[in-house]
């Protein structure tokens, strides 16, 4: 299973036709104050994986690292891999995981981290700045 996909963003969501609309993509967010909180963002991610590996579970943690490398946030949880009832080879699926209030404790570099059975698959970086 591979991530081929993986932006932060304000919104998003999938249209009938499993479109993924995406609003107000970001890296980069900045605040007077430390810390703060931030109201609300979404991580939008689609997997991709081979047919032969539907009808399994994997393993799914994505984790928030501050630039010391100490983990911020950290959700986690099983995820089925379902066979399509065409006969496409490949398969993706969208996930989009919506964190609201995220407490920011300093400025500095932060990465989010999308691990599938702890096989580190994407990063996403996102620089928090202080601004006067």
């Amino acid at each position: 299973m591979n991530v081929t996909l993986a932006v932060l963003a304000d919104y998003a969501n999938v249209t009938k036709e499993n479109k993924i609309n995406i609003l107000g993509i970001f890296d980069t967010i900045y605040s007077k104050v430390f810390p703060f909180v931030w109201h609300s963002m979404q991580l939008v991610m689609k997997f991709e994986y081979p047919r032969a590996e539907a009808d399994s579970t994997k393993n799914i943690i994505v984790k928030l690292m501050d630039e010391d490398g100490k983990t911020i946030f950290q959700v986690g949880g099983e995820f089925k891999l379902t066979k399509p009832q065409n006969n496409i080879l490949t398969i993706q699926a969208n996930h989009f995981l919506i964190l609201n209030s995220l407490r920011f404790e300093k400025p500095g570099n932060y990465q989010f981290s999308i691990l599938v059975n702890e096989d580190a698959k994407k990063s996403i970086e996102l620089k928090v700045i202080q601004v006067k």
